[in-house]
């Protein structure tokens, strides 16, 4: 197996599939600690799909916590790419943080981790297994960002055996959640249209994550700043 992706996430499971006996042939992340031991590899990973066909003894990719856009070189090699994406699909297609946020603020109730094939669009993929929870009221942009990274850990130790062995997924919930969104860094954009809206303060607060989504913290700092201009203020003084 093959593994692209960073942090935690990827590394936990990296581990895990160790653990279980599987052969894992190449770790594609920023940091070789990541790899937990295995060959790794720190290159765009689209420049060296050459290295990924010689490396692969199962044909199995798994993508985790991974913000490469995969090209061509690699998605033409007809390996398995398999990705579990944070958030659910086609409604949290996107950045997970910046599409997190506008599910709280559109009011969503059900969030969680999609196991789905990758091709060259987006999120796009033939989802394959899910893993759900709601999202309450008061939750906030953090505790649902956490649950989510837990769901994905979840559902790639769920999946991963029935993948290894080419059988069919455990049964469960494979519906499409919609209608079809995507979020990216661009629909931060308008984030200031939604300063009044009352879920405003839940859907912004990043809590630790902030740090690790330094783009979307930065936006939210800027609309939050001009919230609290005093009126009449002069901004060029």
């Amino acid at each position: 197996m093959i593994f692209i992706g960073d942090g935690a996430l990827l590394r936990r499971a990296v581990v895990h599939a160790a653990a279980r006996g599987y052969a894992v042939d190449l770790v594609c992340s920023g940091d070789p600690l990541d790899a937990a031991g295995a060959t790794h590899l720190c290159a765009d990973v689209n420049t060296r799909a050459a290295d990924l066909a010689g490396a692969s003894t199962d044909g199995i990719v798994w993508s985790l916590n991974n913000h490469r856009i995969l090209r061509a070189p690699v998605l033409s090699l007809g390996l398995r790419i398999l990705n579990i994406h944070n958030g659910l699909l086609p409604r949290h297609r996107g950045l997970p943080s910046v599409a997190l946020l506008f599910a709280l603020l559109r009011g969503d109730t059900e969030y969680g981790a999609t196991l789905h094939e990758v091709e060259a669009g987006i999120d796009t993929g033939r989802v394959l297994a899910d893993r759900r929870f709601p999202i309450g009221p008061d939750d906030r942009h953090h505790q649902v960002m956490l649950r989510g990274i837990r769901a994905c850990q979840a559902l790639f130790e769920e999946t991963l055996e029935a993948v290894a062995g080419g059988s069919a997924l455990p049964a469960g919930t494979v519906r499409p959640y919609g209608p079809e969104s995507y979020s990216g860094l661009r629909a931060l954009d308008r984030l200031a249209e939604h300063r009044d809206h009352p879920a405003f303060v839940r859907a912004t607060d990043l809590g630790p994550f902030a740090a690790h989504a330094p783009e979307l913290a930065r936006a939210v700092a800027a609309v939050r700043g001009r919230a609290e201009q005093p009126f009449g203020k002069n901004l060029g003084s």
